[in-house]
């Protein structure tokens, strides 16, 4: 299927790594102008020079920019400004993490902290990147998200509450960006072997002494699919949502989770 994203342009937060990374290859695959942006420039250096090995093209450019910090929406639009002139048509923003924890145990700062990796980095980039996206073709924006928004995990409280309030953003900006064209959709992975699953496995391995095999072998056992998921299973929900074929899909969140989250909505 031709996706239509030849010549498009596409900024990815976000994108140096896991289901981020595996976007930005597939939306160069498909011929996109593609962005990425990260805190970290040598992980930057080394995503763009695997996906042009992988899809034997050029590498995506990469901007340093620390979403976590309040200028960071200023550096995200100066780039927009500086390559397109002030148009885009696709923002993903790809950023966030859980921390494992009690309810009792977590402090005021935690909380804080966990909002604004989950939750103000998002608000801070489509705040910024609004005006560019309606000046964009066929503009859109998609969020990752979690299952654990539809099913929260024990002892994940944090960012339970911070991937469900990316829920009530995304139906809410839907509705508000509706007419100036930009439609809003969310992605729900589940399981997924990122370095987030992947770096938590290696360290229960090393404190248990158990090989890594067996260790993801124990977390598949709820997913229906029996199994984790692979960023680039997820990334195509990504790629797709911001394509023009789903030109009349707005406000949903879609769960890529091999079913594991249970809920009928």
């Amino acid at each position: 299927m031709n996706l239509e994203f030849a010549g498009r342009r596409v900024l990815i937060v976000g994108g140096s790594y896991g289901i981020g990374k595996a976007a930005a290859q597939i939306f160069v695959a498909e011929g996109a102008d593609v962005v990425i942006a990260s805190r970290s420039a040598q992980n930057l250096e080394e995503a763009a020079t695997e996906i042009a090995t992988a899809t034997s093209g050029k590498p995506p450019a990469h901007l340093v920019c620390d979403v976590t910090q309040p200028d960071a929406g200023e550096v995200l639009a100066d780039e927009v400004a500086r390559r397109w002139g002030g148009a885009l048509d696709v923002l993903v923003t790809a950023v966030g993490g859980s921390i494992r924890s009690a309810f009792a145990d977590l402090s005021d700062e935690d909380w804080i902290n966990n909002y604004t990796f989950n939750v103000l980095s998002t608000v801070r980039a489509i705040r910024a990147l609004e005006p560019a996206l309606a000046k964009g073709s066929a503009p859109a924006i998609v969020t990752l998200g979690a299952a654990a928004s539809k099913m929260p995990y024990q002892h994940q409280i944090a960012s339970n509450v911070h991937k469900a309030g990316l829920l009530g953003l995304n139906k809410t900006l839907a509705a508000e960006f509706a007419a100036s064209g930009i439609r809003v959709n969310l992605v729900a992975p589940g399981r997924t072997l990122t370095p987030l699953w992947t770096n938590r496995a290696d360290k229960m391995s090393a404190d248990e002494g158990r090989p890594r095999e067996e260790i993801l072998a124990e977390f598949s056992k709820d997913i229906p699919l029996g199994r984790f998921g692979q960023p680039e299973e997820i990334a195509a929900m990504v790629v797709w949502l911001a394509s023009p074929k789903a030109s009349y899909v707005t406000g949903q969140a879609i769960n890529v989770d091999g079913g594991i989250a249970r809920g009928l909505l």
